[in-house]
């Protein structure tokens, strides 16, 4: 099935493996490029050196193109950039809308440039600064969302650019791939649905976990770090809903510490990517501390497997998703789905 992104990335299927993090690492991101689709490597939890680590090696693993996701308002955003250039990664996608200059720098070393947005404005602003696709996540995607359904968002977004429209929030099969073709769409992303396959590195317990979870199991706070996040529901959670501002505070210092160790990042870089959250969300200084909740929480759950720890942030489609099939059998059977969809439609 060949549309504008598989024209555009040079995959074999219009299907996006998006970039999650502490879940998106080489092995699920090369398995995603083998069965045809574009893996996306999270970048966001790793070190520099260990971002061109993980390049190599899902280099290693797969002949097919692939993409790293990158914070645009990092500090080290520029050294990311350089890694990914000099190690010939095919594709660049952003979670924040890089700048102009970005999007600039890396077109003309040749990299396709694919921001997420949550509103058409930042779809209409991204396309006027160069970049080569959109990908829209509606509200009923995992993490970080927004409060407009896909289907009210995705048309909207497609009417209003010329570049390609990769569609995201609530995708998982065949007939979610021809309706997002049908609004416009060159294709859909998919996180929580790669998240639960044989390939992802998710601990078993975890995965447990969703596929027991029903669509009311789902739900969206702002305990976590101040901003709407879509996540499964547990113990945890509850509790962080209880927790007044004190406590919250008290443990988001003591998780950035962590974070800070993990990622070999200074408290001055930590301050300086806190700034550019604080500017480009509008957030208290408050907002920005429970941030540091974010990657330490994910990582309790989606690496160690505690999910009395750890937050699991999910797509509304996990409570439709029953099973664990490798990337390969996965994509296989969406687009024998999409084309026994396309065959069935009243002609």
């Amino acid at each position: 099935m060949r549309t504008a992104l598989t024209e555009l990335v040079g995959v074999r299927h219009p299907i996006v493996q998006t970039g999650m993090g502490w879940v998106a690492g080489p092995r699920l991101v090369s398995a995603a490029a083998n069965a045809g689709a574009l893996g996306i490597l999270a970048s966001a939890t790793m070190t520099p050196d260990r971002l061109r680590a993980a390049v190599r090696e899902v280099r290693s693993r797969t002949d097919a193109p692939f993409g790293v996701n990158l914070r645009a308002d990092a500090g080290d955003a520029a050294e990311r950039v350089r890694i990914i250039v000099e190690e010939g990664v095919r594709v660049a996608s952003f979670a924040l809308a890089p700048s102009r200059e970005l999007i600039a720098r890396l077109k003309d070393e040749g990299v396709v440039v694919i921001p997420s947005i949550g509103a058409r404005r930042h779809a209409e602003k991204v396309a006027a600064w160069g970049a080569d696709a959109v990908l829209v996540q509606g509200g009923e995607g995992g993490g970080h969302t927004g409060n407009v359904a896909t289907t009210v968002l995705l048309p909207q977004v497609v009417d209003a650019v010329g570049i390609p429209v990769i569609a995201a929030g609530g995708f998982f099969d065949g007939r979610g791939l021809v309706a997002a073709l049908a609004y416009g769409a060159a294709g859909v992303a998919m996180g929580t649905r790669f998240l639960l396959t044989s390939d992802s590195t998710v601990p078993p317990a975890v995965q447990a976990r969703y596929l027991a979870a029903s669509v009311a199991d789902i739900t969206v706070t702002t305990k976590v770090d101040g901003l709407p996040h879509r996540m499964l529901r547990s113990e945890l959670v509850a509790a962080l809903e209880r927790s007044g501002r004190t406590a919250a505070l008290v443990r988001a210092v003591r998780q950035a510490a962590s974070f800070k160790k993990l990622s070999g990042l200074s408290w001055a870089q930590m301050v300086r990517d806190g700034l550019a959250m604080k500017h480009g969300k509008d957030l208290t200084w408050s907002q920005v501390l429970l941030a540091a909740n974010t990657p330490m929480l994910l990582k309790a759950s989606m690496v160690d497997g505690r999910t009395d720890l750890g937050v699991m942030a999910s797509g509304q489609v996990a409570g439709l998703i029953g099973d664990l099939p490798s990337c390969a059998e996965l994509v296989d059977r969406i687009m024998a789905e999409a084309r026994e969809t396309l065959a069935a439609l009243p002609r």
